[in-house]
């Protein structure tokens, strides 16, 4: 299993049909780069249909999102921040700095 989301990408007009569960979300531009890693947690109003609205609401450049249904949902979110710093360097550009984000280790 790849520590990295490696679905397919969906258009932004399908999220109204993501079930209302605890998971993980990628937002993307129209070149599938990643423009935002998010989570829809236990507090998260509609799941992650209204998280990954709600994200979108504040990013004009999104178009696209992929998604995966999970309980542990903070450990997945620190994971895909991790691969994403791992493989670019740095935070997805509308992620805010996560101060005690650890980093991956090639085994």
């Amino acid at each position: 299993m790849s520590i990295r989301l490696d679905k397919e990408w969906s258009p932004l007009s399908d999220s109204e049909r993501l079930p209302a569960q605890l998971g993980v979300f990628e937002l993307g531009d129209h070149r599938g780069q990643i423009l935002q890693v998010g989570y829809a947690g236990g507090r998260s109003q509609f799941g992650l249909r209204g998280a990954v609205a709600e994200a979108a609401q504040g990013l004009a450049a999104a178009d696209r999102f992929r998604v995966e249904v999970t309980t542990a949902y903070l450990t997945r979110y620190r994971e895909l921040l991790m691969a994403y710093v791992e493989d670019h360097g740095a935070l997805p550009p509308a992620n805010a700095p996560e101060p005690s984000l650890g980093r991956l280790t090639r085994g």
